[in-house]
């Protein structure tokens, strides 16, 4: 809430709205209340003074004083005595003249009646009026006098001063203001409470606070590359943010999940049992329309009460690219790891040479060194251009020279710098695995031998990978390409598995030829279009 250039608190903003209502239904039944109970303090009085002048018309006393049957003088102590006992401001006994019979002032009996409301009850009619008279504004209340035979002969007057009206209208009003008072300090009371207690529950946070982390936390969630998908403690879905949608969507779920049951919408997710169980479900592998989800399902605990839970998903497919690119990173990093192995010893032959002074056994050494990296340099550049395969195709005919394999590589043809950086990056991790894939296969095989070659024609790449190993058997090809499946041991049979995702992707084709104790032969063909050189 903002007043001027001042921003008030949340605590604040409360206090002063409750406060403000408050006040605001105090004066609605101030104006109700106080008018009615003024009109009720009035209208008291008022009965009161037409039953004390219904009784004074009634009392023998009165009726024979009028008839002439009784001294005159017992009119007046009557109405003196019953003024005093009910307090009211005056009783007068008049004729049908309207000639007071008494009067609270002596002087004035034997005068006319002052006012001119009396002429009703004259007439026989009960009267109830607001006049001036001898002594004042008041209240006055007539009632006619009826001899024994009904024969009208005289009235009754009864008058409460207008400041008794008042005062009796000020003392309920009195009680309107300490109940008006009292309620004001109860509902400010509460609504400072209440703020607190606002407050509280929102974590001391203001309303602009609020908003901005509830933007930052939706920006989050809806950037974020792994599907998010949240559930209440009665398993109907609260929250899908985008990538959930394009998910749901690729998997053939259309419809939009806000405010159903999961288990009714997605029953594979398993999101109610987390809600019964409270165990987590992690790494679960969901299988729909032909996509493979890995799914995570956690619950949401408040207090340690479920509240409800939470499933992020993505698509397995992208996991394994990153798997990919992973793998020729470390592909990268093993070629180097290579590479500093074999300089470092021969740093050490350099170095015992130098300290054994053998000069020209050192001069020697380093000619056949020199010759063999330039050769293997010459032969590397001469058919590849592509400077990421150059420089991983070096880095790996150091390792393989250090696991005393001879690498070859053929003078089919030549492979061409790429103008797609993403195919450069799917060749190497095609040809990385392929030649992992063949080291492995020489091991324990004389003449340990991998040949490599490269072959572009009209738009379309073709490399080949072969050894002398020890081939592939019959009933182990139909499960090549599985991930997880391998014959050499646990954890493994991740390779060829990447190697025929990384084709698939850049739609190519991969077969093989392999005679068991013979060697292997694999042949990737894909489509592989050139950069341009103006040169």
């Amino acid at each position: 809430m903002r007043i001027g250039k001042m921003r008030l608190r949340l605590q604040t903003t409360i206090t002063l709205m409750i406060c403000l209502i408050v006040v605001l239904v105090l004066l609605i039944v101030y104006m109700m209340f106080g008018m009615k109970f003024s009109r009720q303090a009035q209208e008291s009085l008022e009965n009161k003074a037409i039953t004390i002048a219904r009784t004074v018309s009634r009392t023998p006393v009165v009726i024979d004083g009028l008839m002439g049957n009784a001294d005159s003088g017992s009119i007046q102590d009557y109405a003196t005595e019953i003024s005093a006992i009910n307090n009211v401001q005056f009783v007068v006994i008049m004729d049908m003249q309207g000639i007071r019979r008494s009067h609270p002032d002596a002087a004035l009996i034997g005068k006319h009646f002052m006012g001119g409301d009396e002429t009703d009850a004259l007439h026989g009619k009960e009267k109830i009026s607001v006049a001036q008279g001898s002594l004042g504004y008041s209240v006055r209340a007539f009632s006619p006098v009826f001899g024994p035979d009904r024969k009208l002969i005289g009235a009754v007057a009864v008058g409460i001063s207008l400041g008794s009206v008042q005062s009796a209208v000020k003392q309920n009003h009195w009680i309107i203001y300490s109940g008006i008072l009292v309620g004001g300090l109860i509902g400010i009371a509460g609504a400072v409470l209440l703020a607190r207690k606002i407050k509280r529950m929102m974590f001391g946070m203001e309303p602009g606070e609020i908003a901005k982390l509830l933007e930052e936390r939706s920006a989050m969630l809806q950037s974020t590359k792994e599907g998010i998908l949240a559930v209440d403690k009665e398993s109907r879905i609260t929250l899908v943010n985008a990538e959930a949608r394009r998910l749901m969507g690729s998997v053939g779920i259309s419809q939009d999940p806000l405010n159903t049951k999961v288990d009714q919408f997605w029953p594979l997710l398993r999101m109610e049992k987390v809600l019964d169980n409270g165990e987590p479900l992690l790494d679960k592998e969901v299988e729909q329309s032909g996509i493979t989800l890995l799914v995570n399902v956690v619950p949401v605990r408040v207090n340690g009460i479920i509240e409800g839970a939470i499933a992020t998903f993505r698509d397995k497919t992208e996991v394994s690219l990153l798997m990919e690119r992973l793998s020729g990173i470390s592909l990268y990093a093993e070629a180097l790891r290579a590479q500093t192995h074999e300089f470092k010893n021969k740093l050490h032959v350099i170095m015992g040479l130098t300290n054994m002074r053998s000069y020209d056994r050192l001069e020697e050494y380093l000619t056949d060194i020199v010759q063999s990296i330039r050769t293997e340099a010459d032969s590397v550049v001469r058919l590849v251009k592509d400077p990421v395969m150059v420089g991983f195709l070096l880095g790996k005919l150091s390792r393989i020279r250090e696991a005393d394999v001879r690498l070859v590589i053929l003078d089919d043809g030549v492979l061409p710098e790429s103008a797609d950086h993403e195919v450069s990056r799917e060749l190497v991790t095609i040809a990385g695995n392929l030649l992992d894939n063949a080291l492995e296969a020489v091991q324990g095989t004389d003449n340990k031998l991998i040949e490599i070659g490269f072959r572009h024609e009209d738009n379309l790449l073709t490399l080949k990978v072969s050894d002398n190993g020890t081939g592939i058997s019959i009933g182990n090809g139909d499960h090549l390409y599985e991930q997880g499946y391998s014959t050499k041991g646990k954890d493994r049979g991740i390779g060829l598995y990447l190697v025929h995702r990384s084709v698939a992707k850049l739609e190519g084709t991969i077969h093989y030829e392999s005679r068991e104790g013979q060697g292997t032969e694999f042949t990737v063909q894909l489509p592989y279009i050139v950069k341009s050189d103006d040169n």
